[in-house]
């Protein structure tokens, strides 16, 4: 038999630019890849993940009242200082009793019996003779002075004392008691007596102003 030589296979092979395809159909088989068979899978949709980005600022609060900037404050100039009205000076009553020099002390211990019987504290009395001592003061400084200064000290009862009295002594009530001495001494005595009374001066007899109006020169 004769041997023939094996024919080249021939490869087919895709047109070349500007060659159009023999038929559509071709040329979408040859873009479709073949099956093997496998069922075909639909495309799968990937759900689109949002990109973080900046977190947004919390609300920022509104700012009080007090907080706001307001107009400044206009500080008052110092000015005079206000003047406070002048304290009251106590006003001290002044009562007079009638009395002759010689009746004066009998006067004066009516007058106290009165007072104490109003409710006075009898600490709160102060008696003063212009001429002879009272008995009581006479009977206290029987015991010596540092007793008879003591009561005074002590403040307890009724303090008899002379006109004169140097210490600094002040007792609501003050008896003046005009028992003798000379007119100007009596006007001394009844001014010192007023400045020493915080309430009531009783005076018993010619002593202070109204005395020197009426018969000056009268002992």
């Amino acid at each position: 038999m004769p041997v023939f030589p094996e024919e080249p296979e021939i490869h087919e092979s895709l047109p070349g630019p500007g060659v159009p395809f023999p038929r559509e159909s071709d040329a979408q088989a040859l873009h479709t890849p073949a099956s093997s068979g496998a069922t075909a899978t639909a495309p799968t949709t990937v759900a689109a993940v949002p990109v973080p980005g900046p977190r947004p600022a919390p609300p920022r609060a509104a700012p009080s009242r007090s907080d706001r900037p307001g107009p400044p404050r206009l500080i008052p100039k110092p000015g005079p200082a206000p003047r406070r009205p002048a304290e009251a000076v106590p006003q001290v009553e002044v009562q007079r009793v009638a009395a002759a020099p010689a009746q004066a002390l009998d006067r004066a211990d009516e007058a106290v019996d009165r007072l104490l019987d109003a409710g006075r504290d009898p600490g709160q009395i102060l008696v003063l003779t212009l001429g002879e001592a009272h008995p009581w003061q006479q009977h206290e400084l029987s015991f010596g002075e540092e007793r008879y200064w003591a009561q005074l000290a002590e403040g307890g009862d009724v303090f008899y004392a002379d006109a004169g009295l140097a210490r600094p002594v002040s007792r609501e009530v003050v008896v003046l008691v005009a028992n003798g001495g000379p007119a100007a001494r009596a006007a001394e005595a009844y001014t010192a007596a007023l400045g020493r009374a915080t309430a009531l001066l009783v005076v018993c007899g010619e002593a202070g102003p109204a005395a020197a109006a009426g018969r000056p020169g009268r002992a």
